[in-house]
């Protein structure tokens, strides 16, 4: 049974109208086929990294907007609003498992020992167990996602009843308010990541509950979908966007971490958008697991009986080998995750 959504305090996201609808593999004057799609504020994405960092030959990328939620993101793309976009493992399958024609083609984000999503509460607050997150409320940027399914199957791994576990709350949030939330006690507990995690740390208050790498050690999180659509006409764009998302997966495990840094507030300062580069001193690592962001079927079923208990799959029908391809990734290795 999934964990109950009982309020949403904020919507996240942005809208994406009709208007940024076009055909497939469009071209600028340069000949590159352009590619649509939605980042994140104060924060550099592999894609705008691997472009600035030259790793693009084929395509160019085109800002349409900002997203929070990664359910909302994949969507767009899957209805031809962008080009490509990233979500929780969980909610690609939920995504493809709908009939959405896009496939998965390279991880985005993952968890290590120095990058994880962790779960805080203030540090004087008596929840210290499992149990004690019974009829609470806890923040989370979107349903039927990462959080939702860490939380859900941390609760089950200690024992709590499915009518135990539809008792604990997610309130939905975007994750730049989350930290404030939880010291207004707006909500008992918070999920936060990256550097917004790292910065509540350094301003003291908060203890940590659980955290996901805790409790699954080193994975990948979620991936990149393209349409199907466009991978089809436009093979060889797909392949150097693919690849160059992957080189810049391995550039920022291969450089210094003060470089990288240094990279992601020279392109936030220059792209324009009235953004702070003040939280990238928290920065830590890439995260993702496998070499290049390949794709494998562990990404997939890891998460199986959260995606049978909550209705995304039937029991047994969950086929990881549908749901994504390496063929455009260029640094990908037979096996994928490594």
């Amino acid at each position: 049974m999934p964990i109950s959504a009982v309020l949403a305090l904020s919507v996240t996201g942005c809208a994406i109208g009709a208007g940024n609808a076009a055909e497939p593999g469009a071209k600028d004057g340069s000949g590159n086929t352009v590619l649509r799609y939605q980042g994140a504020a104060n924060s550099v994405t592999l894609p705008e990294l691997a472009e600035d960092l030259g790793y693009f030959s084929k395509v160019k990328l085109k800002w349409v907007g900002n997203t929070t939620s990664g359910p909302q993101d994949i969507q767009s793309a899957a209805t031809n609003q962008t080009d490509f976009g990233g979500a929780f493992s969980g909610a690609v399958v939920k995504l493809i498992a709908a009939g959405a024609p896009v496939k998965a083609v390279v991880n985005y984000y993952g968890e290590d020992a120095k990058t994880f999503n962790g779960f805080y509460v203030k540090a004087g607050s008596p929840i210290r167990t499992p149990r004690d997150l019974i009829g609470k409320k806890i923040a989370v940027n979107t349903l039927g996602a990462h959080s939702e399914a860490v939380i859900d199957t941390y609760l089950k791994k200690h024992g709590l009843t499915p009518a135990e576990i539809d008792k604990v709350q997610l309130v939905v949030l975007p994750p730049n308010d989350t930290e404030q939330a939880i010291r207004r006690n707006q909500v008992d507990v918070g999920s936060l990541g990256g550097v917004l995690q790292d910065r509540a740390i350094a301003a003291g208050g908060l203890r940590s509950l659980f955290n996901d790498y805790s409790l699954f050690g080193a994975f990948n999180g979620g991936q990149y979908v393209l349409r199907n659509d466009l991978t089809a006409k436009k093979p060889d764009a797909a392949k150097d966007f693919v690849t160059g998302v992957a080189k810049a997966i391995e550039w920022e495990r291969t450089t210094p971490r003060a470089e990288v840094i240094k990279r992601f507030a020279a392109i936030i300062n220059k792209r324009g958008r009235h953004e702070t580069t003040a939280n990238l001193k928290y920065w830590k690592s890439v995260g993702i697991a496998s070499k290049g962001g390949a794709v494998s079927d562990r990404d997939y079923t890891q998460w199986t009986s959260w995606l049978e208990e909550s209705g995304i799959v039937k029991k047994g029908e969950l086929k990881p080998k549908d749901l994504y391809t390496n063929e455009f990734n260029g640094l990908a290795s037979a096996g994928g995750q490594g």
